[in-house]
C-alpha cells in the first residue's frame, strides 16, 4: 500500500490526503467537494498562493497578463498540459498585473513565465512560451 500524499484543493485549497495509486480518480476535496486535481489550470492570487505551495505535488505556476499576446497564445497548450500532467502535476495560472505585488516578490521580469515548485520551494524557471511537446520535456527534465 502507498503513503497517501497531501494535496491542496484547487478551490479552498484545503489540504486532502489522498493515496497515489487514486490521484487519476478525479478526487474530490473533502472540504468543498471540489475537484482536487482539475483538468484545467487554475487561478492563484496573492491570498492562495501560499497556500498552493503546500503538499506533494509539484506546483507549476503561470505568470501572464491579459495584454501579453505570446501569454494569450500559450494559454491553450498550458490547458492541454493540464490534462496531460493530471495527477503528477499541479498547474496554476498567476495574472501579474492584478497580483503585482506576489509578481516582483517572485522577480518576474517577463511574461509568460513558468515557476516549478516542489516542497514549497522553486526549483526551475523559464521565460517564453513553449510548444507543447517543450513543455512536457522540460518538466520531464525536472523530474515530473
Amino acid at each position: 500500500m502507498t503513503d497517501p500524499l497531501l494535496v491542496p484543493c484547487a478551490h479552498c485549497a484545503s489540504l486532502n490526503r489522498i493515496p497515489a495509486a487514486r490521484l487519476g480518480d478525479s478526487p474530490r476535496c473533502g472540504h468543498c467537494k471540489g475537484a482536487v486535481l482539475p483538468t484545467a489550470p487554475f487561478d492563484l492570487n496573492e491570498t492562495s498562493f501560499a497556500k498552493q505551495l503546500r503538499g506533494d505535488l509539484p506546483l507549476l505556476v503561470d505568470v501572464w497578463a491579459d495584454w501579453c499576446g505570446p501569454c494569450k497564445a500559450f494559454a491553450p497548450i498550458y490547458q492541454q498540459a493540464a490534462g496531460q500532467l493530471q495527477g503528477r502535476c499541479r498547474l496554476g495560472k498567476l495574472d501579474s498585473e492584478a497580483n503585482r505585488n506576489l509578481a516582483g516578490q517572485l522577480g518576474i521580469r517577463s511574461i509568460p513565465t513558468l515557476i516549478l515548485f516542489k516542497d514549497g520551494r522553486e526549483v526551475a524557471r523559464q521565460s517564453g512560451a513553449l510548444p507543447l511537446p517543450q513543455l512536457l520535456g522540460w518538466l520531464s527534465a525536472q523530474g515530473v
